[in-house]
């Protein structure tokens, strides 16, 4: 395979692990319907956790008892979730006022990409294996992609939710709801 060939299979990769709806995409949409601002900041904790998971599953995979690990990750992922979906659901009633500082954002969606089971199990697994197959061109691309996504999306949440206060407030309890059936999700699979 060219590098051209690498470099776009690493896009597709990229958007493929950016686009599903999950819990990170349901933060991200929360927080770009009160500010553009901190949707884009959101998007830009979960990639550096892309970042960071690449990075130690590609450093540890061969050191660490990934069985060990499985459910307590799980378990902490639904706490993660609890947390957050609660906040996102009472924002909504509370009146609008600035939107959390940047480093609180970013750090929030740091800690939710860290203990996502889906982005740690996406790394383990499918990760791992591309990147033996592509090496940094693949990751190049994949990162590409989800930079391209951190950026469209809050925007497109944001454009359309600024014309609609009503649409603000659905986005925001479908997110907390999204949240919390991953919440549920995460537990069951804890058990």
């Amino acid at each position: 395979m060219g590098l051209l060939e690498i470099l776009g299979f690493g896009i597709a990769l990229g958007f493929s692990l950016a686009v599903p709806p999950g819990p990170m995409n349901a933060l991200i949409a929360a927080r770009s319907a009160g500010s553009l601002r901190s949707g884009i900041v959101t998007g830009g904790g979960a990639m550096t956790a892309d970042a960071i998971l690449g990075v130690v599953v590609l450093s540890l995979v061969r050191f660490v008892d990934l069985g060990a690990v499985v459910r307590p990750l799980y378990a902490v992922g639904a706490v993660m979730m609890v947390y957050l979906g609660l906040r996102t659901v009472q924002g909504v009633r509370r009146p609008a006022g600035p939107p959390p500082g940047d480093i609180r954002t970013f750090s929030q969606a740091l800690g939710v990409g860290i203990t996502n089971p889906f982005q740690v199990g996406w790394w383990l697994t499918a990760g791992l294996a591309f990147a033996r197959f592509g090496g940094p061109w693949l990751f190049a691309g994949l990162f590409g992609a989800i930079a391209v996504w951190v950026v469209g999306f809050p925007w497109a949440v944001h454009a359309g939710t600024a014309r609609s206060p009503r649409l603000r407030e659905g986005v925001a309890y479908l997110s907390g709801a999204l949240m919390f059936t991953f919440a549920a999700f995460f537990v069951a699979l804890a058990l």
